[in-house]
């Protein structure tokens, strides 16, 4: 190895690109999944979520005459059942914001009370609106911290009005923190009026009492599947669906968003892993290439030595050995490379790859395997070479 190094070193390249690929890919991989569970945790991994119309009955219930919809009766309904902690109705709409000279779009959510403590959503400063406030359809609004700093930047925004679609709102409190949303939005970019205010002002349904869909809690003491059971039932009553007919409304949970998001990860963990091995199956078929042209450039080498009385056995491990130092020296470089990545990727802020210890030493592991398994054919080849036509080989 040493009497040729650039072709050791050469050699070598194949393993050091391809234990990087394996160890940086299988560590992006495993970030991702500890990303998206991380972004789940903070939606709330016991929530639930009811849509209306069903999967696959919405053009037979059409048909029917009867069109899916959700009410705040039903989330009233919903708010009893011992197995939540609570339930609230939303709406939701696109529309023009602006103050002063300020103007943007964005999502405006009609809620009530009830949705701030379920979705545990904290203020900095001022007041969330009141079930009185509610029933008042009273034209006030709570907004996330991007957009106070938007169109009240280092102003106090309390007691200040916003326009949306032309109609003004007061702003009466400032949400704390920031965060995604399970319909993609940040929290700090949130703008939450009373639902009966949207209803009246921005938001037209079919019926005044019919909304988007319903946000429930599940009781950390209970068992989700029961929830989403008692919500079955409580919804199938109300809307007197009969026994063999389907619902007419959808239910969604966090927690199956999670078990899928991490089916999804571990498969792209896999996938990026595969594409690694095959960059270090190249490289170690391009090693029993070179370790071929070794032992024909070293033929008379071999001779000498089993004339000498070396058994094959040991020409055997020599040859073995040498294929096992490239792969384990090149799987070394390779990590430090990962790592390098690693720490590139982490230092542009948006995503966290981390190399774990399992990992490094299944890289080493996979590293050393590779020179076995690829430098046994040539070792084994050099180990039945007679002495004779190794000495007469030029």
């Amino acid at each position: 190895m040493a009497a040729n190094r650039l072709r050791t070193a050469l050699t070598m390249l194949g393993i050091v690109i391809g234990i990087a690929s394996v160890v940086l890919l299988l560590a992006i991989g495993d970030s991702m999944q500890r990303f998206i569970g991380k972004e789940l945790q903070q939606l709330g991994t016991n929530m639930l979520y009811v849509f209306p119309g069903g999967d696959r009955t919405t053009a037979q219930r059409a048909r029917a005459g009867a069109v899916p919809s959700l009410s705040t009766m039903d989330a009233a309904a919903l708010n009893e059942l011992p197995s939540l902690t609570g339930a609230a109705p939303a709406l939701q709409g696109s529309f023009k914001l602006s103050a002063g000279n300020e103007s943007a779009n964005s999502q405006v959510l009609g809620v009530t009370p009830a949705m701030f403590k379920i979705r545990n959503w904290k203020l900095d400063q001022g007041n969330l609106f009141s079930e009185a406030d509610v029933r008042a359809s009273s034209r006030m609004v709570v907004i996330g911290q991007k957009v106070a700093d938007q169109f009240f930047y280092k102003t106090d925004p309390l007691g200040r009005y916003i326009r949306i679609e032309n109609v003004a709102f007061q702003v009466i409190g400032v949400l704390a923190g920031e965060g995604k949303q399970i319909d993609g939005s940040d929290i700090a970019e949130l703008v939450l009026v009373p639902i009966t205010a949207a209803s009246a002002n921005l938001i037209k349904m079919p019926f005044p009492q019919n909304v988007h869909y319903i946000a429930a809690q599940g009781r950390p003491d209970m068992s989700l599947k029961e929830a989403e059971e008692d919500i079955k039932e409580t919804l199938r009553a109300r809307h007197r669906i009969r026994l063999d007919d389907p619902d007419d409304f959808r239910l969604q949970n966090i927690a199956s968003f999670a078990e899928t998001a991490n089916k999804i990860s571990a498969g792209v963990a896999l996938l990026l892993g595969l594409i690694g091995a095959i960059s270090l199956l190249v490289g170690g078929i391009g090693i029993m290439n070179i370790m071929l042209v070794s032992v024909t450039e070293r033929t008379r080498e071999i001779g000498i030595r089993m004339a000498i009385g070396a058994r094959p056995g040991a020409v055997l491990l020599q040859f073995l050995a040498e294929s096992v130092v490239i792969c384990v020296a090149g799987g070394l470089v390779g990590v430090l490379i990962a790592m390098g990545g690693a720490a590139a990727i982490t230092s542009t802020g948006k995503f966290d790859v981390f190399l774990t210890f399992q990992g490094v030493l299944v890289a080493c592991g996979f590293a050393t395997a590779v020179g076995v398994f690829f430098g046994f054919y040539p070792a084994r080849r050099a180990s039945r070479l007679l002495p004779v036509d190794c000495l007469r080989y030029e």
